[in-house]
């Protein structure tokens, strides 16, 4: 596999959530700088040594609301 894609989204209580498009990895962090390692570190645990994709693909999903 060279890649594997995140959804991206911000977390009512602040912060980002974070899950994998067809994986059971799920991750959350405090602000935006913090995502790409914390990303890193949540692939890294899941797969074995050999099997981790080469590139994270990450794909922010923001809703907002604008008055008319």
């Amino acid at each position: 596999m060279s890649e594997i894609l995140f959804y991206i989204e911000e977390s009512a209580d602040g912060g980002f959530e974070a899950s994998a498009v067809n994986h059971s990895i799920f991750t959350q962090c405090d602000d935006y700088a913090e995502l790409p390692d914390t990303l890193r570190d949540a692939v890294r645990c899941h797969f074995d040594e050999g099997e981790v994709p080469a590139l994270i693909r990450m794909h922010l999903v923001r809703d907002e609301v604008i008055a008319v």
